[in-house]
């Protein structure tokens, strides 16, 4: 086992059994073995590659995004933009390059990023130390007025429960020790827990053995950004991979080297993600007060905002070669068979606001 692994492995011989979230919780987010908190996942080098990473285009068609909804907003003279989960820095970087001709919209921006990853952080920095930007552990510290806030595969990696369809209606989903006691295992709990009641009406006959993912923490943060809009205005915008309406289905998948990799051998050494409810994302949204555009593939979304003129300007002034290479990356973003479906867009604005850019 993995260090991390012999801390859970004591930790459920002396306690019990762990949540799906409470493992992910640790696997991803522990202060000294966790897997955010001892590596740069990103890139060829790491474990996967965001879309930023895969072309400039991305970020640069965010940046505009966001100082045309600043624009919506009447033009304030202060702007709270905000990035959760900003990896290395690569999408904050373009898009405020991107942004640069509009200079007003460049002078109001206030930079804000949500990060816990002591190793991200230090790369942030120097990425966008020009920036002046602003750290915070969580949401809620980041100052009041109107707000402009990007998640791009921020959600996907928050912890969630996993409930399976028994025989006796819906239980928890654990991670235990097999007979060997020396591996982790999934195992079903025997009783109800609190999550095995917030499973929809609407699943309460699906078939023995299927599983249904809550996840709280998302629920919580989209909850507070709805209300956060609503008082002071702004809008948020959600990129991740995942599904557009409540379903039931094992979503939880670890990658290590742009491999799948299972999810509970050496924990700590892999990624961890499950895809994001987007019914389930914009029903909470909607809840807290905000207006909710979309989700629509990720595909449509970067067309809508022109990324096939972008390219067709980058490629003009190319060698052959880096063309063939725009090319490839604009297809991975856009493509439907490629990143363009797999991943959805959903925006949520303060009411009243017109539909922000790529939402019709």
């Amino acid at each position: 086992m993995t260090p991390l692994g012999e801390i859970l492995a004591r930790r459920i011989r002396e306690t019990g059994p762990l949540t799906v979230a409470e493992f992910m919780g640790e696997a991803l987010g522990h202060p000294e073995h966790g897997y955010y908190a001892t590596r740069d996942p990103f890139g060829r080098r790491g474990d996967f590659i965001t879309a930023p990473e895969i072309s400039q285009t991305f970020g640069e068609l965010i940046g505009l995004w966001a100082a045309t909804v600043w624009d919506s907003l009447g033009r304030p003279p202060r702007i709270v933009l905000a990035e959760l989960g900003p990896g290395r820095g690569t999408l904050m970087a373009d898009a405020l390059r991107a942004a640069r001709v509009w200079p007003e919209f460049e002078k109001a921006v206030e930079l804000h990023l949500v990060e816990t990853s002591p190793v991200l952080r230090r790369m942030q920095a120097e990425m966008l130390g020009g920036a002046e930007p602003a750290w915070h552990d969580d949401f809620d510290s980041l100052p009041d007025g109107p707000l402009v806030a990007i998640a791009n595969e921020f959600l996907d990696a928050l912890p969630i429960h996993q409930l399976v369809r028994t025989e006796e209606g819906w239980r928890e989903r654990m991670v235990t020790l097999d007979e060997t006691g020396r591996q982790l295992a999934f195992a079903v709990a025997a009783e109800e827990t609190k999550f095995s009641k917030e499973v929809p009406l609407r699943f309460a006959n699906a078939p023995i053995g299927s599983i249904f993912e809550l996840s709280p923490h998302a629920v919580s943060i989209a909850l507070r950004l709805a209300m956060r809009l609503a008082r002071g205005g702004g809008a948020a915008l959600f990129v991740d991979y995942g599904h557009f309406l409540s379903a039931c289905g094992d979503t939880l998948q670890a990658v290590r080297n742009h491999q799948r990799h299972d999810p509970l051998t050496d924990p700590g050494t892999a990624d961890l993600t499950a895809h994001v409810d987007f019914g389930m994302l914009a029903d909470v949204l909607t809840a807290g007060g905000a207006a909710v555009h979309g989700p629509v593939t990720q595909g449509s979304f970067l067309r809508a905002l022109g990324i096939e003129k972008r390219a067709e300007m980058l490629i003009g002034r190319a060698t052959a070669a880096q063309a063939n290479d725009i090319r490839i990356a604009i297809a991975r973003l856009t493509a439907g068979d490629q990143m363009g479906m797999l991943f959805k867009v959903l925006a949520a604005t303060s009411p009243g606001l017109a539909p922000p850019p790529g939402f019709g």
